[in-house]
């Protein structure tokens, strides 16, 4: 009992050091908002120039999502993530001794690459690690970690921009307060470095690589009562003898066509942004300020959000291995579809005013907060973490990597989609039925997870992976 309860805590720990790279991802995500007005004038930049600046990061991040995956399977999960952790240091660093806004962009898309490669690393490494018992509730330590970056990144700004006075104003060693707010990331990002030098490689990736023994190793470590030397046997049977994964594994060699659980993983990952749940994070502040709140109040509600976001995740860590992942799913999507369903009736017959907008009542407003939150909750306990998860386990060993670039280059593709349209949408047709196509697109989430996503709770990987070639074998007789 005292072993088993050691491995767990050993999984804990190796899992949590994994999951740096979200609390990173997280934290990079959220250092922009403070600092854009100063950016602006620092830079003396135009709207435009402005727009790039915070928006460069995603271009990063669509880069390294893809490249990190096939990167992984070649020199392994543990290097890639500390060239992660590297790009992280460097682009924090680089942020702020930044004196114009080309310098600036170099270094938030070395940023954006980094965040791009944490996306998917750590649920891939926590996968290949964990036993089916607690594999879910150890890959959602991932989201856990990232809103918990985003919300150190508010505190850190907040913080910083207190005692100085605002994010322009001088501040230690002469230097603006909005250069110490990205350079408070090289902490972080120093403490993830030296940490993931102390946990081992993925046994999966060891063995694909022809380095049966040092895995045997790790199994070892990791579920001392199994027998490591069969395991080993197990992951190999999965894999194609004398061949390491490729990015073109994605395809079946038994129909020439790619792998179904691709495209179902595309669907996940670009359904998740395609809910709208950017739209929330990137523009609360502006879009509450549209709907009538003064910006103290938006800027309130912002925090609030970050909050319900935090706590339902613990909720989402609590049942993901409890109630599988394919319920959560699709108890969140209809959820979500609700609540910005409700969103849109709101904003949609609220009373407007062409110098102020819309004018909501007292009543409009509490529903809209509301919905608005209960929106937050429902993504927190289901997509926000479970796609990740399913993403880290859905896939067979084989094409595990090559998927996952594919996954997570969609992912910040349909993030960067929405991120740059709401403000479109926002000017063209107003919030209402911007936010009813948000919700069309929770009810297509809803049938798309029913239609064609399976359950992976408490499977292994080697089972899963047996089962997806005996299908498509099947298909190709």
């Amino acid at each position: 009992m005292e072993q088993q309860q050691t491995k767990k805590t050993s999984l804990v720990l190796i899992s949590g050091i994994a999951a740096l790279g979200g609390f990173l991802f997280g934290f990079d995500s959220g250092v922009i908002n403070g600092t854009v007005d100063a950016l602006k004038g620092a830079f003396d930049s135009d709207a435009a120039g402005t727009g790039f600046n915070v928006a460069s990061v995603l271009l990063g991040a669509m880069i390294g999502a893809f490249s990190a995956g096939t990167a992984a399977d070649k020199f392994g999960r543990k290097p890639v993530m500390i060239a992660t952790a590297l790009g992280f240091t460097l682009s924090a660093w680089g942020s702020g001794v930044s004196d114009g806004s080309v310098e600036f962009v170099i270094y938030r898309i070395i940023g954006g690459i980094s965040m791009g490669a944490a996306s998917i690393l750590a649920p891939a490494y926590i996968s290949e690690v964990a036993p089916p018992k607690i594999r879910g509730s150890l890959a959602t330590l991932q989201q856990l970690m990232i809103v918990i970056g985003l919300f150190m990144a508010f505190m850190s700004n907040y913080w910083l921009a207190g005692m100085s006075g605002g994010a322009s104003e001088v501040f230690w060693g002469g230097f603006q307060t909005w250069q110490w707010m990205f350079w408070a990331e090289i902490i972080p990002a120093g403490i993830f470095l030296i940490s993931l030098l102390v946990i081992p490689e993925s046994p999966r990736y060891l063995v694909a690589a022809g380095r049966s023994e040092e895995a045997q190793k790790v199994l070892e470590g990791l579920a001392p009562e199994e027998d490591a030397a069969a395991k080993v046997e197990d992951i190999r049977s999965t894999l194609r003898e004398g061949t390491k994964p490729r990015l073109k594994d994605v395809i079946s060699s038994y129909t020439g066509k790619v792998h179904p659980l691709v495209w179902a993983g595309l669907g996940l990952a670009v359904l998740q942004q395609f809910t709208g749940i950017n739209v929330i994070f990137y523009y609360g502040a502006t879009l509450w300020q549209a709907a009538g709140f003064t910006e103290a109040d938006a800027l309130l509600q912002n925090v609030i959000t970050g909050s319900v976001n935090i706590f339902f995740t613990f909720v989402a860590i609590a049942l993901v291995d409890r109630l599988g992942r394919k319920p959560l799913l699709l108890v969140g999507s209809i959820g979500q579809a609700v609540m910005l369903g409700i969103m849109a009736y709101i904003f949609s017959t609220a009373a407007t005013s062409e110098t102020e907008g819309l004018q909501l009542t007292s009543s409009q407003g509490t529903y809209a907060l509301l919905a608005a939150n209960g929106y937050i909750a429902f993504f927190a306990f289901s997509w926000g973490p479970v796609m990740w998860v399913m993403l880290g386990e859905m896939f067979p060993n084989q094409y595990r990597g090559a998927a996952l670039a594919l996954c997570g280059m969609a992912q910040w593709g349909a993030n960067f989609i929405i991120t740059i349209s709401f403000p479109i949408l926002l000017s063209a047709i107003g919030l209402g039925l911007s936010y009813g196509i948000y919700a069309f697109f929770g009810v297509v989430a809803y049938f798309f997870v029913k239609t064609f996503v399976k359950e992976t709770k408490g499977r292994t990987l080697e089972d899963m992976s047996r089962e997806e070639y005996e299908l498509e074998k099947g298909a190709q007789a």
